[in-house]
């Protein structure tokens, strides 16, 4: 009986590995460093060593496994199993999925990694029993991920949820990454508050922010509650336009709950407050009192835990 799976959270700096059973129980997990600097086949290489290293620790064998989930940054499409390009691996256009199925013959899934943290958030964490919800993650970047009627949705590229390209300040005149000016990332992810916080301490003016060597939004939030005016406007700002990136998704999907996790919503109230009040203001009242925003339930593990919850979902089609 195959009565377990295996999860792969790929990233640009580790490999995290887990033997899990039908349930989601972890039986084994392995973390090793991905020296991507390696080049693309040493990375397969070492995904393979740890897919093998879990199921020895887990002592069970290969022929127990029902299938593998992989979790990578984007872009990438989960139909062809190709990681297209992403900046912390050496991954080009890359099929990733071929070469661990000739090898373990078994399915192999792939996602990105929002929509794999989604559905472990769904299947595992805060979003246990709904049927509908949208997963925000608010660190370095802004992602997000939804599962509507119980599955996962992709949209016709694999690149469905995009939230941090969504414009939400068209004439803030803030450029983001991806070259668009006003995307919900330039104003509400880790790495804006942090940037806001520098450029207040560039200036004249009064905030308890300039006693920091380096700040980012660590700092920009602990002073904030300690009652900095520079600081908790900068904060206010950024949630705000996060409210109306929730929003937006509540309007678009009428989901039973939004999960916020990653770096930002581990400020706690404050940010939900805020968002809550945005949505409140926003929103028609039957769906904002109907969706409920809570934060994410798996903490550290989400990628792995997502990664297995993949290849459960997938594999019980």
């Amino acid at each position: 009986m195959k009565n377990y799976v295996v999860g792969v959270d790929l990233g640009g700096t580790k490999i995290s590995c887990a033997l899990a059973d039908l349930n989601g129980k972890v039986i084994s997990q392995n973390t090793i460093a991905t020296n991507a600097n390696e080049g693309e086949v040493p990375v397969l290489n070492r995904i393979i060593n740890s897919i093998e290293t879990v199921i020895e620790d887990g002592k069970v064998t290969i022929e127990d496994v029902k299938a593998i989930g992989i979790g990578s940054p984007g872009p990438l499409n989960s139909k062809t199993g190709i990681i297209i390009t992403t900046p912390n691996l050496p991954f080009k256009n890359f099929n990733l999925v071929d070469p661990l199925k000739n090898r373990f013959n078994i399915p192999v899934y792939l996602d990105n990694d929002a929509n794999v943290a989604a559905i472990g958030e769904f299947m595992f964490g805060a979003g246990k029993g709904t049927e509908n919800m949208v997963f925000f993650t608010v660190s370095t970047g802004v992602g997000g991920g939804a599962i509507l009627n119980g599955k996962i949705y992709r949209g016709s590229t694999s690149n469905a949820l995009e939230v941090g390209h969504a414009t939400v300040a068209p004439n803030s005149g803030l450029r983001c990454n991806c070259g668009n000016i006003g995307c919900l990332e330039a104003l509400s992810s880790g790495t804006a508050i942090g940037k806001r916080g520098k450029d207040a301490i560039a200036t004249n003016i009064d905030t308890s922010l300039k006693q920091y060597e380096n700040v980012t939004s660590y700092e920009v939030f602990k002073e904030a509650e300690k009652g900095d005016k520079v600081s908790k406007e900068i904060i206010d700002t950024a949630l705000n336009y996060l409210g109306i990136g929730v929003a937006n998704a509540i309007a678009t999907f009428d989901p039973d709950m939004v999960v916020i996790g990653g770096g930002v919503s581990k400020a706690g109230n404050i940010v939900f407050e805020k968002v809550q009040e945005v949505v409140n203001t926003r929103c028609f009242k039957s769906m904002a009192e109907h969706c409920k925003i809570m934060p994410a339930g798996l903490g550290t593990d989400a990628g792995v835990i997502g990664a297995v919850a993949l290849a459960l979902l997938e594999s019980s089609k």
